[in-house]
């Protein structure tokens, strides 16, 4: 494991002021841990930015602050909504001899032939889970080789993956990951538009014909004017007198 570590002095600048802080190209933190007192801090944006960079959530990286080592984990980074710059930091301080759980990042490696061939989207799910290991067996990411995606809709699950020995992963193991979905482009989402348009306009022309036919079977002809005629002679003359 690759070994990082971070410089840091006390901060003793706190609430609103602390933005002359970030105009000096400096990021207020904190850090806590178990049966450990919280101390805030501040180191450099820059320095910080290339430890996050490489450690993430999951690699250990030494604090030295004010001259003592801690170990530690980048356990929140706050960022501005607008700019994405780094507004504060919150490391967690360890205890290298118990399992902690952090959130390891997983990096896709190889290609999908059915996704080469362009006959299928490689659909990302998830892009990290989370590991319980000690601080030291912690990975800082995990690879998953997705050159055996080959057909639709075949994937690869979190318990499909594996890590290293003395690490757990504590994520549900029946979710996906990735996964190989039905490639649609621009023409055949159109002839399938085209397709069921036609589709309904015929079940609309067959329903109305059938209720044509319906409504012209119910209904009584009409009687021919002689018919008519002598019905109406037939029923004067019964009404007439004997």
């Amino acid at each position: 494991m690759k070994k990082h570590t971070l410089a840091a002095h006390t901060r003793e600048i706190f609430g609103r002021k602390v933005k002359s802080l970030r105009t000096q190209g400096l990021i207020p933190a904190t850090v806590y841990g178990k049966n450990i007192k919280s101390e805030s801090m501040s180191f450099s944006a820059d320095e910080f930015l290339k430890v996050f960079r490489e450690a993430g959530e999951s690699g250990l990286v030494e604090l030295s602050l004010n001259g003592n080592i801690k170990p530690v984990l980048i356990h929140n980074v706050q960022r501005d909504p607008v700019t994405d710059a780094i507004l504060h930091a919150e490391l967690h301080q360890v205890d290298l001899k118990v399992k902690v759980t952090a959130t390891v990042p997983l990096v896709f490696t190889g290609v999908s032939p059915i996704v080469e061939q362009k006959k299928g989207v490689l659909m990302t799910i998830l892009d990290e889970v989370d590991v319980e290991a000690l601080p030291t067996d912690l990975p800082e990411k995990i690879e998953i080789d997705i050159s055996g995606l080959t057909a639709i809709d075949q994937e690869i699950t979190v318990g499909n993956i594996s890590v290293p020995k003395g690490s757990e992963i504590r994520t549900d193991k029946d979710l996906t990951i990735v996964k190989v979905g039905p490639l649609v482009s621009k023409e055949v989402e159109a002839e399938q538009a085209a397709e069921a348009a036609a589709a309904a306009a015929a079940q609309a022309e067959a329903a109305a014909v059938a209720g044509a036919e319906g409504q012209a079977k119910t209904e009584e002809p009409p009687k021919a004017p002689e018919e008519q005629q002598a019905k109406e002679k037939e029923q004067k003359t019964e009404k007439e007198p004997s």
